[in-house]
């Protein structure tokens, strides 16, 4: 059986940049598993979940994650990471898409997972949005 560590590893190299792989991305949930993003307080399940994915890797499709720490306790993986990309493609926000900047984001971000029986039960995404949507030049972020 695989590692929790080495389930998450992978969950996220199933979402970078020009190789993201949503289909493996959503195969990695449970049943009824969901993926969080926490500033938005949006709840993303099933085939949602990969068209969350896939809609940022197009507006950064050089995406990558760098994982700065984890941390395993029994089925809770906690992750600090930062988001870097070039924004390249439309971006969609609660007040509409973002056109292409050519800007790059460092976005830190804290990202909590409960796993089951090696599926995501539970994804929270801590991310900071208001860091993103400075570097990308929108007023009020």
């Amino acid at each position: 059986m695989q590692s929790q560590e080495n389930i998450i590893r992978e969950f996220y190299a199933a979402a970078e940049g020009r190789g993201t792989d949503t289909e493996k991305f959503v195969s990695m949930f449970s049943d009824d598993g969901y993926m969080r993003d926490i500033p938005s307080g949006t709840d993303f399940r099933g085939p949602a979940i990969g068209k969350s994915i896939a809609d940022f890797a197009r507006a950064f499709p050089d995406v990558h994650r760098e994982l700065l720490s984890i941390y395993v306790v029994e089925n809770v993986v906690v992750v600090e990471l930062a988001t870097r990309g070039t924004h390249e493609g439309a971006l969609a926000l609660p007040s509409g898409p973002l056109a292409p900047t050519g800007k790059s984001i460092d976005v830190p971000s804290c990202d909590v997972f409960h796993l089951e029986n090696g599926k995501v039960a539970s994804f929270h995404c801590y991310n900071a949005v208001s860091v993103m949507l400075q570097q990308l030049g929108v007023s009020g972020g």
